[in-house]
Parts: structure tokens; sequence; C-alpha cells
């Protein structure tokens, strides 16, 4: 398969699959007559596990990491990429919140889906939770993590 047709059917450009070769992360694995490149069956499925791990936000040194050693480098690069994504949304939840402070405005968290207190009882009432149930919810959430009850508490 040349490299325009793989470039094509995974989305991707011509150039960015001349980059992966060029930092050895997808070689072709061979060349046709006229010198282009030509890749075979495994480097179509090489291409998919890279593309299925940028999706996941992994760079690109990770990724090689991964292909090189899957089953020592993938659940530790997958797991350290979710906790850095759960930061990366505290920190814009985090901006949110001084918008809608700087604006004041407080509904227009609920515009943008910020889980509210009210939304939180709703959707645990709805669950079939009790007025105790709520008070024992609440104090292991404020008892498990509480620096997040406390800036959730905050608005």
């Amino acid at each position: 398969m040349t490299i325009s047709c793989l470039a094509q059917q995974h989305g991707l450009s011509r150039s960015t699959l001349l980059y992966y070769d060029r930092i050895g992360l997808l070689t072709p694995g061979g060349r046709l007559h006229n010198g282009y490149r030509h890749y075979t069956p495994r480097d179509e499925q090489r291409l998919g596990q890279i593309c299925l791990y940028r999706r996941t936000g992994l760079p690109l040194a990770e990724i090689r990491k991964i292909l090189d050693r899957p089953r020592r480098e993938l659940a530790g690069a997958l797991e350290r990429q979710l906790y850095d994504l759960a930061t990366q949304i505290e920190a814009l939840r985090s901006r949110q919140r001084v918008i809608v402070e700087l604006l004041k405005d407080r509904r227009l968290l609920e515009k943008v889906g910020h889980m509210t207190r009210d939304k939180w009882v709703h959707l645990l009432r709805g669950s079939g939770f009790t007025d105790a149930d709520l008070a024992r919810w609440h104090h292991d959430f404020e008892r498990l993590d509480p620096a997040y009850h406390q800036r959730s508490s905050s608005f």
C-alpha cells in the first residue's frame, strides 16, 4: 500500500506518515521498484495502534515505548494519561468557576454542564436514596476527598 493510500485510509496527511517514518515510529516495510514507500498489512496494523493511542492524547514518544514493549508500558502509560486528563479537567473547571464568579451569574455553570448540589441531590434521590442515604453519602464524600468536597461546595 502506498503512503497516500494509507494516510487517506486513516484520515492522516501524507506528511504525518513521513514524519512518523523520520522519527522511526512507522517505517514502511519496503520500497516499490520506483522507490515509493510500500506499507505492509503489519505496518497498517501498527498505524492503527498509533492512531488509537493518539486519540487518548498520548505523546508520540510514549506511543513508541508502548509499541516496542506493549505489555510493560501500556497500562502504566494509559493510567498516567488518565490522571493527567483528570488534572487538566479540574484545571478547566476551576477556570469555569473563576469566569462565573467574574460574571456574577452562577446559572452559567448549569448551562455548561456543571454538576450542582441540586443536580446531585436530584440524581441520588432518583436512584432511590433516602435522607439517611444522602447524609451518609455526603459524610463519606467529605471524609474520602475533603479537598474535592471543599472545591465542589463553593458553588
